[in-house]
C-alpha cells in the first residue's frame, strides 16, 4: 500500500541543476523521517539526505553539502531535493524512502535505517 514515485531527473551538465520530486502515499506521511537514497553506477546504495517529520531538521552526506537542499511539503504528501552545482559524481538512480520505524521513531536524531523506497528516477551528469 506505501507507494513513493520520483520524478525529476535528468541528464545536466556539469554545474547544472535539478529538483527531484516524491510523492508519497499509504502511510502517514507528517509523522514520518524521509530520505533520498542514490546508487551510482557499479556501486551500493548510500543516502544522501535526510529530513526529519516537521521539516525543521536536515542532514546530509559530506559529498553534497552545500550543493543540496532537503525539504518537505506535508499538506501535499511530498518531499524534495534542490540538486546544485551538479558533478559527474552525483550520476546514479535516486530514490525516496521513508524511515524504517515509521510513525514510532520519536527522538530527534536519524536512525539510518530506511525502507519502501520508489522505483528511482536517474540523474546523468557527464563528465
Amino acid at each position: 500500500q506505501v507507494q513513493l514515485v520520483e520524478s525529476g531527473g535528468g541528464l545536466v551538465q556539469p554545474g547544472g541543476s535539478l529538483r527531484l520530486t516524491c510523492a508519497a502515499s499509504g502511510f502517514a506521511f507528517g509523522s514520518v523521517w524521509m530520505y533520498w537514497v542514490r546508487q551510482a553506477p557499479g556501486k551500493g546504495f548510500e543516502w544522501v539526505s535526510i529530513i526529519n517529520k516537521g521539516g525543521d531538521r536536515t542532514w546530509y552526506r559530506d559529498s553534497v553539502k552545500g550543493r543540496f537542499t532537503i525539504s518537505r511539503d506535508n499538506a501535499k504528501n511530498t518531499v524534495y531535493l534542490q540538486m546544485n552545482s551538479l558533478k559527474a559524481e552525483d550520476t546514479g538512480v535516486y530514490y525516496c524512502a521513508k524511515d524504517k520505524y515509521g510513525t514510532t521513531w520519536s527522538i530527534e536524531a536519524p536512525s539510518y535505517d530506511y525502507d519502501s523506497w520508489g522505483q528511482g528516477t536517474q540523474v546523468t551528469v557527464p563528465s
